[in-house]
């Protein structure tokens, strides 16, 4: 049998209990002290700078009439990049397309930096750089950088290229050839 309760301190720590526990002023205190952390922490750790990556780069050679696959089949594709591999004298260009992915709290925008070697003759290997401004927004997406016309026929042969995603100074993500 339960004592009657004489004062408002008894009575106050007996209506702490709740389901068969007995929680006292301390015991909820420090409860809403480790939630309140739990949830700062939380906001602090979202609040974290750009992330972000390069997830593939796929450089397809251009026709004379700018396309890079005949039909909308992969198998047809690859055989028309091979075709156009070994006649280069059908090529007008090289198109990359990269797919990124980043994530901003600001809504920012970064670079997507291509840097491409080739062999041109009787020189040093040029190298020549290409940049677009994307927009950090989470999900993935892709990007189509060309090199058509005169500066293709200067560069030659693409032998090794790098694609970096910048915000501001930060490098975010990075793919590269083989040969870089």
């Amino acid at each position: 049998m339960v004592p009657p309760l004489r004062n408002r301190a008894t009575a106050q720590s007996f209506a702490c209990v709740k389901n068969g526990r007995r929680y006292c002023r301390s015991m909820r205190r420090l409860r809403f002290y480790i939630w309140l952390w739990a949830v700062l922490l939380a906001s602090v750790g979202s609040a974290t700078a750009a992330t972000g990556k390069v997830v593939k780069v796929l450089p397809h050679l251009l026709d004379l009439q700018g396309r890079h696959m005949l039909s909308p089949s992969l198998y047809d594709r690859d055989a028309y990049q091979a075709e156009l591999r070994k006649h280069p004298e059908k090529c007008s260009g090289i198109r990359f397309d990269i797919q990124w992915r980043g994530r901003s709290q600001r809504g920012e925008s970064a670079v997507l930096r291509l840097q491409v070697r080739g062999t041109a003759k009787n020189q040093a290997p040029p190298e020549l750089q290409m940049e677009t401004t994307v927009k950090l927004t989470g999900i993935s997406h892709w990007a189509a950088l060309k090199l058509v016309g005169e500066p293709y026929q200067e560069l030659g042969e693409v032998t090794a290229w790098r694609v970096t995603l910048w915000a501001g100074d930060e490098l975010l993500g990075e793919q590269k050839s083989f040969l870089w």
